[in-house]
């Protein structure tokens, strides 16, 4: 199955959920639909599921416009970040209970909710009902009632948001490889960056219910067409220095130069926007074109494997991600340096002008 959007518009009262949304998914393609909260991601799972109908625009799976269809009567499954099971239900018919409804006979269903089961290591659960359940059991129940129908479109949204660090690391790891060759259309929606880059394929970036930039994930994430975008695919959000851009050189506020990298020559001089991620910004010297940012410590965060230093520059706030235990007192000055091959560079209007050569290589799950 293939799914398109054309021009697609949410209106609740008078307000605009989703703005002329465009986008078309490819059969067995994985899709991370990635934006902060409230914009729009589930609104646009529930048109695409047939829960909601668009005020304005079309959509069609394998070229039938399909805009006014329930979602009773189309191809699709759905995973919600609440662990929704039937609590009489054990196990094993919470997972059959679509395939009961569809009449299939009692030797396919158990062969189905087995075989589902198994992928989705519960197996040994079939007996139990949701109450006995662990979190992440709950879940990979709910999720496993959603794969068992084998809908050519499945749609989940922020499923793992209410499980704790190890288990959401386990359940995405085996998500996306159990969505290899299955030919279903896969869409994946997420408030986080890092989990985007994990779960690969393409993104979609999603800000106040606009669409604002649509690619495979690697090439969003390093090729970001607005501010906008590098900021919500960034976590922390990227940092931004209004500069003077000159013919080789950045001039920032208080008078700090960054060098042109040799693929940002001949951009138009005038005022600009400097984009910097956090884990670009270093208390060590990465190398010797590395220049130095003075500013003034306001908080260090020490989270066990990494520092976050967030800090102040001519009255700009600024974040740095640091590997290891990096202690600071508030109120010091410290220099931090960026290597000018890692910048961004953004036009007065927010669109982007330069990006880094090339996409870094991804650290801790963030490049």
């Amino acid at each position: 199955m293939t799914l398109r959007l054309e021009d697609v518009s949410k209106r609740v009262g008078a307000a605009l959920h989703l703005d002329g949304i465009s986008l078309a998914l490819e059969p067995g393609s994985f899709n991370v639909l990635l934006g902060r909260t409230l914009a729009g991601k589930t609104s646009l799972l529930r048109l695409m599921a047939g829960l909601d109908k668009p005020t304005g625009g079309r959509i069609l799976e394998d070229g039938r416009d399909v805009t006014g269809v329930p979602a009773g009567r189309r191809d699709v499954a759905m995973v919600y970040q609440q662990f929704i099971n039937y609590p009489s239900f054990t196990v094993y018919e919470n997972i059959a209970s679509p395939l009961r409804r569809q009449g299939l006979g009692r030797d396919e269903i158990d062969r189905r909710v087995r075989g589902t089961a198994a992928m989705l290591h519960i197996e040994g659960l079939l007996d139990r009902l949701p109450g006995q359940l662990s979190g992440g059991q709950q879940q990979r129940t709910a999720i496993a009632r959603a794969l068992v129908k084998g809908a050519r479109l499945l749609l989940l949204d922020e499923p793992l948001v209410n499980l704790d660090y190890k288990l959401r690391e386990e359940l995405r790891a085996e998500l996306r490889q159990l969505f290899r060759d299955t030919g279903t259309i896969v869409v994946y929606a997420t408030t986080e960056p890092a989990e985007a880059l994990i779960m690969g394929g393409n993104t979609a970036v999603l800000h106040e219910g606009r669409l604002i930039q649509h690619g495979p994930t690697a090439e969003v994430y390093g090729q970001p067409v607005t501010a906008d975008c590098a900021a919500i695919f960034s976590d922390p959000p990227m940092n931004f220095l209004d500069a003077i851009l000159s013919d080789d050189r950045l001039m920032l506020g208080d008078g700090t130069a960054l060098p042109l990298a040799a693929h940002d020559r001949g951009l138009p001089p005038g005022p600009c926007r400097v984009g910097i991620r956090a884990n670009h910004l270093s208390v060590v010297r990465p190398n010797d074109m590395a220049v130095a940012i003075r500013a003034r410590v306001e908080l260090a965060e020490i989270s066990g494997s990494e520092t976050f230093i967030h800090v102040g520059h001519a009255g700009v706030p600024l974040v740095a991600q640091e590997h290891g235990v990096h202690p600071h007192q508030i109120g010091e000055t410290i220099a931090l340096y960026v290597d000018p091959t890692r910048i961004f560079v953004f036009a007065p209007d927010g669109t982007l002008q330069a990006a880094p050569a090339r996409v870094p290589q991804r650290r801790r799950g963030v490049a």
